[in-house]
């Protein structure tokens, strides 16, 4: 099955599933090793992890798309892809889908923010008109059937924010009608908002969980009573790398043990795949 089909066949079993976000080929095989059916590569982990700079459109498409092909080859799970507001006007959002899917994704993330956008959970955020948000998901659908493209397309609004939960609500029904797979509604602030939303916009919903964001931490069995399919962690990854990384770096500088800290080497040698090169490197070995 390509990575599309086996996401749609998530989206078709009862219930919800998490999501959780990834950054590079390491994350994404952690990922696949923990369990997880699918993986969501994120613009504000990738924007931090190979520039160290904020989610404010400062990666390029280029940029991201590269470091997206390296995380579809890294793992067999689908991978939803982060593609910001598709990188321009709608031939740009076109060019950006068929990118994503020669990339090997599953599923394109097209949203209605102004370029450059912004984190959806910060202040400042700004979006485009009704019109010109729904003509990008537009541009997505008719280049994934005109192109042949077996792509999903996640079509995200951050109306929420800037003009009320009833534009958001419309611009994600719209965006449903044009073909999207899966909408999503940013950053919802309380469980009545949540349960509104998923009751009056069709198709698959998606709820984007961040700590301390602005969205409320349930469990996924309660996002699911409310009507959502996929829930997301976009930033878990990399907030528990970056507090192992302290600690560790902390311990280092002081020059304390790290026993119990840190996996063993062989664990770390397992996981950076020298298992799966030493026996490929055996089955093609002379004999």
């Amino acid at each position: 099955m390509s990575p599309a089909s086996r996401l749609r066949a998530l989206l078709a079993r009862p219930g919800a599933f998490v999501v959780p976000g990834v950054f590079d080929a390491i994350s994404a095989s952690r990922a696949e090793a923990a369990g997880f059916e699918a993986a969501f590569m994120s613009g504000f982990t990738v924007s931090a992890a190979r520039l160290g700079m904020p989610d404010t459109g400062l990666i390029s498409y280029g940029e991201i798309v590269d470091q997206g092909r390296d995380i579809c080859q890294a793992t067999n799970l689908p991978v939803l892809g982060d593609a910001d507001t598709g990188y321009g006007n709608a031939v740009n959002v076109r060019r950006t889908v068929r990118g994503y899917a020669q990339a090997g994704f599953a599923c394109a993330m097209i949203e209605d923010q102004v370029w450059p956008k912004r984190c959806g959970h910060t202040a400042g955020k700004a979006v485009v008109d009704r019109a010109e948000a729904l003509m990008r998901i537009r541009a997505a659908a008719e280049a994934r059937e005109e192109f042949g493209l077996d792509i999903c397309i996640l079509a995200r609004t951050d109306a929420r924010a800037t003009h009320g939960l009833d534009e958001a609500i419309a611009r994600a029904t719209g965006f449903a009608e044009l073909g999207a797979d899966i909408v999503f509604v940013e950053a919802p602030e309380d469980e009545e908002e949540m349960a509104r939303l998923c009751r009056e916009v069709p198709g698959h919903k998606l709820v984007n969980v961040v700590e301390g964001g602005r969205t409320p931490l349930l469990a996924r069995a309660a996002y699911e009573r409310l009507g959502y399919k996929i829930v997301l962690y976009p930033v878990t990854t990399l907030s528990a790398a970056i507090a192992a990384m302290d600690r560790a770096l902390a311990q280092l500088r002081r020059d304390s043990p790290r026993d119990g800290l840190l996996p063993d080497f062989g664990a770390l040698c397992s996981a950076a795949g020298f298992d799966d090169y030493f026996a490929l490197e055996h089955r093609y070995s002379a004999e």
